[in-house]
């Protein structure tokens, strides 16, 4: 069965300026390559038929990839500026939920495609083991499946930047965001957060991924550890 893919590539990327000054966070290149491009050449190694990328700032410059990408389609999230991402999701919740879909933020540098090997037969967050304490966003666990979504921990799955949800999954997620948007206070959110309210019901689990397999880049110093093209 043929998956869809979503990438959100909206937002302004200001902890990595001056190079998002000129260039949106996710075409930044690691080794040669524009970050979105490293998920985008996984994700069609593995049965996914389209992917919808959602753009807000600098958002022309994403213009190229269905020209390179006849499997790609460009979305316009034209309230990136004025609100957090789930304003990304809402720009394609009328798409989500049609197929198996993954959900990726497009400033993720993918150096192995094999992290989309095995991926279950059940909705699931990807997720990074992580030995002693971490202040980043965790899947707390309870037995088998993700129990909440929140930040810091300790000897636990930091997320990875990868969700996959089974085509119900996806289609609740997209009616439970339709409905935030209709309450105050929405601006703000994250869309895992509507996720979080929804873990008591849905069947959510841990996709295991290596370290050394996918890098969020976060600030320059980041993208330098990684790329030393980049060090000064």
């Amino acid at each position: 069965m043929k998956k869809d893919a979503i990438l959100i590539a909206a937002g302004r990327g200001e902890r990595m300026r001056p190079l998002t000054l000129e260039t949106p966070k996710p075409l930044v290149k690691v080794h040669g390559r524009p970050m979105i491009e490293t998920i985008i050449d996984a994700l069609r190694l593995h049965d996914v038929g389209h992917i919808y990328v959602v753009v807000g700032y600098l958002g022309d410059k994403f213009s190229y990839l269905p020209e390179k990408y006849s499997d790609l389609t460009i979305i316009k999230n034209t309230e990136f500026n004025i609100k957090n991402n789930i304003s990304s999701i809402y720009a394609v919740s009328d798409i989500m939920g049609q197929n198996d879909t993954f959900v990726c933020e497009a400033d993720l540098y993918v150096s192995d495609p094999a992290i989309f090997d095995g991926v279950p037969d059940t909705s699931c967050y990807f997720g990074k083991m992580v030995h002693g304490h971490s202040d980043d966003w965790v899947l707390n666990l309870d037995g088998k499946y993700i129990s909440s979504l929140g930040v810091g921990g300790d000897d636990v799955y930091n997320m990875a930047g990868i969700s996959y949800f089974k085509a119900e999954d996806a289609g609740l997620i997209a009616e439970a965001v339709r409905k935030k948007y209709s309450e105050s206070g929405h601006e703000q959110l994250y869309w895992d957060e509507v996720v979080n309210e929804m873990l008591n019901t849905l069947k959510v689990t841990v996709h295991a991924v290596g370290a050394d397999q996918i890098v969020e880049i976060d600030s320059v110093a980041e993208l330098a550890a990684v790329d030393p093209s980049y060090r000064q």
